[in-house]
């Protein structure tokens, strides 16, 4: 058994469950840790996107009854030809729609994207990213908004609002950010495109682990690799169900650049 390997993971899981929901980049986090701790390799790729999904699991068990609500709500509005459920269909759609944009460019060009998990890569996304985010609050997130809750998104807001998640296949380029800034330009509050980036998250995590998972070579594992997976995902996991709580507490007290500035500061002197 490696500790040292093993504590190496649980650090990993930990900067995965602190940054995977705050609009910092989780994967680029992840890849520069990784690189100065010496956590590399093809099981450190695949783990990676596991503890993600981890993270995702969190936002499962926080909005638990909303999730199971709407999944009610959408095969009755389904079986009972559009008489009842209509929220909840509404709401799958909505998740659908802001996914779909994901979902066709992480599965034409996943190996691509790949590619790009490098250092310097990160380094761009986060000055871009963190750019990004201060100029559209700044234009976007002040105005006044007509949705008062995840409920009353349209469709045509949520496709803009997966248009703009494109941005986070460019590691450093948070996921959580470009959702927000997404749901900024669409029209949306904070707190709601925040929560909004919570749910959408759930089916690109999982249809990414499911192939990665799929693809791993499953004759490299050992005890240590093992104990390593295992642990990643329980302790993303619970700091994520922390972070997130938190995160949103935060943002319905003040706007997001107060934050960001530290954040995006941090990281340039960090790369730098």
């Amino acid at each position: 058994m490696d500790i040292i390997f093993l504590l190496k993971a649980i650090i990993i899981a930990i900067v995965e469950g602190v940054t995977e929901f705050i609009p910092v980049s989780s994967t680029g986090h992840m890849i520069l840790i990784g690189w100065a701790i010496g956590f590399e390799g093809k099981f450190v790729e695949m783990f990676e996107v596991v503890i993600q999904l981890g993270a995702i699991m969190a936002v499962v068990v926080l909005y638990w009854k909303k999730i199971k609500e709407s999944i009610i709500e959408f095969f009755k509005f389904i079986f009972t030809r559009g008489r009842e459920g209509k929220k909840g269909f509404r709401f799958g759609i909505n998740v659908v729609t802001a996914s779909s944009p994901m979902a066709i460019v992480g599965v034409t060009f996943y190996d691509k994207i790949k590619l790009l998990f490098k250092p310097e890569a990160v380094i761009v996304g986060f000055i871009v990213g963190g750019l990004l985010l201060l100029i559209i609050e700044k234009k976007f997130a002040d105005r006044k908004h007509k949705v008062a809750s995840i409920d009353g998104i349209t469709p045509v807001q949520s496709l803009k609002i997966g248009i703009l998640q494109l941005l986070c296949v460019w590691p450093g380029m948070s996921r959580s950010a470009s959702t927000i800034m997404g749901g900024w330009i669409a029209g949306l509050s904070t707190p709601i495109a925040a929560g909004f980036s919570f749910f959408i998250a759930i089916p690109a995590m999982i249809g990414a682990t499911g192939k990665d998972l799929f693809e791993f070579d499953y004759s490299i594992m050992t005890l240590t690799l093992w104990i390593s997976l295992i642990a990643g995902f329980v302790v993303a996991f619970i700091v994520s169900l922390i972070v997130m709580k938190k995160f949103v507490e935060y943002l319905k007290k003040k706007p997001m650049k107060v934050g960001l500035s530290i954040l995006f500061c941090t990281n340039f002197i960090r790369t730098s």
